[in-house]
């Protein structure tokens, strides 16, 4: 057993409100210099829709993740043979018009305009070259569309969706969508550490976040085309790559990053996770239905006294481990299994886990009109408005049954503690 510690995340969706407090906390304080107006380290999505960059998710254009390969796993963007190509066309390598191209406005004309008979108005113009552009995208551009036959139906999750299922997500009644925040996942066996061929990424030991050293970047952006997420950006003013870091700045001193600290949902915890090294090959080499629990069975408990004697050996701290002893995170994923991760199916064991939201069905149409009543309090989670196949295809890789254990739970408490605080119900105290 080598035990490792890891900080790790947990995101509840079922809390997000899509405010976008998370975004801008994070804009402020690390990408507000030049080349890196277009960079959101921390956005928020809406889904199902495109996301930031457009469409990230189709790995078919964009080639990011590992890959199986006569049981040997390789990057699908990249190789020994190709790196050298990549550096002047990489067909996977997304560009500015993905993102989008980052705007601002003439407001000095608003002062300055000449009297006339109309209002002055204040013109967008690009923060890249400076001229008056049209926008056309954004961070956000899809956000609240959850209807929309531009950004929701492009989503590559509903692939997996009979034609049936596609037709009902249109439906007035049925219209749904849900706030998808993210950010770096500082993966266990992250694609860009390995694709650097500087080594200017590494993982800390001590903590494991991923990070970027700017004095060996020499701007390959092997990094950008090989994450399956798009959290590795360019910087085009220095010419270095760059990516969020956990605020690892804050966490020394004992605070939380920005993006947890400001989310006025509670969405987000933060603690630490044991995992034992010697698993991961086992975990990444498991087929897709099963790399969920292959990732789950990485993780230690952090009470058990062999734990903690590994733990002891490897240099880590009693703080940490009494730290990972109460973590939230480790109650999520591995006590309760509410927690997934995202994507699972890349194989680089993302150490950021998603709650998934429940979306009940709370009304029909019926004979007489629309019916607002339920049989049952929420519902069914079969009959939710966002099939369990489009679920499982984000947080499951591909795998229902694991999805569907995380939303039956869900509903089990939030049926316990109606019965609880309404006073309905069959709990009697």
């Amino acid at each position: 057993m080598n035990v490792r510690s890891q900080i790790s995340m947990v995101f509840h969706l079922d809390k997000c409100i899509g405010c976008h407090t998370c975004s801008i906390a994070c804009k402020n304080i690390w990408t507000d210099r030049q080349g890196t107006e277009y960079m959101w380290w921390n956005n928020v999505e809406t889904k199902p829709g495109t996301g930031y960059p457009t469409s990230w998710e189709d790995q078919s254009k964009y080639r990011g993740g590992w890959d199986v390969d006569s049981g040997k796993l390789k990057l699908r963007s990249t190789g020994k043979g190709r790196v050298i190509f990549n550096i002047f066309h990489n067909p996977s390598q997304p560009t500015l018009d993905d993102y989008y191209e980052p705007w601002t406005y003439d407001y000095k004309n608003l002062f300055d305009a000449p009297e006339g008979g109309d209002q002055p108005t204040a013109r967008p113009i690009s923060m890249i070259t400076g001229d008056y552009i049209n926008v056309e995208a954004g961070p956000n551009w899809d956000d609240d569309l959850g209807g929309s036959p531009v950004y929701a139906e492009n989503d590559p999750n509903l692939d997996g969706l009979t034609e049936e299922q596609r037709q009902q997500l249109s439906a007035v009644e049925r219209l749904v969508f849900f706030y998808f925040p993210r950010i770096c996942n500082h993966c266990l066996n992250p694609c860009c550490v390995a694709a650097c061929p500087s080594g200017a990424l590494y993982k800390r030991g001590e903590d494991g976040i991923v990070l970027i050293d700017q004095n060996r970047c020499r701007a390959w952006r092997s990094c950008i085309a090989a994450c399956p997420y798009k959290k590795v950006f360019y910087n085009w003013s220095t010419g270095k790559s760059e990516k969020c870091i956990l605020c690892f700045p804050r966490l020394e001193t004992g605070q939380a990053p920005a993006c947890f600290h400001s989310c006025v949902g509670r969405i987000r915890y933060l603690g630490v996770l044991f995992y034992d090294a010697e698993r991961i090959s086992e975990a990444i080499d498991a087929k897709d239905e099963d790399l969920v629990a292959a990732q789950r069975r990485l993780i230690l408990n952090p009470n058990d006294p062999e734990v903690i004697a590994g733990a002891a050996k490897n240099g880590i701290q009693p703080d940490v481990i009494a730290h990972a002893q109460r973590s939230p995170v480790y109650r999520y994923v591995m006590e309760w299994g509410l927690a997934l991760p995202l994507h699972a199916e890349h194989r680089t064991l993302p150490m950021l886990f998603y709650v998934p939201p429940l979306l009940p069905v709370m009304a029909q149409n019926g004979d007489n009109g629309y019916d607002t009543t339920i049989d049952d309090f929420l519902g069914s989670v079969d009959r939710y408005r966002l099939p369990i196949t489009y679920m499982a295809s984000l947080f499951g890789a591909g795998n229902e049954g694991v999805v569907r254990y995380a939303l039956r739970k869900q509903l089990a408490v939030r049926t316990h503690r109606r019965a609880v605080t309404a006073g309905d119900g069959w709990y009697r105290g």
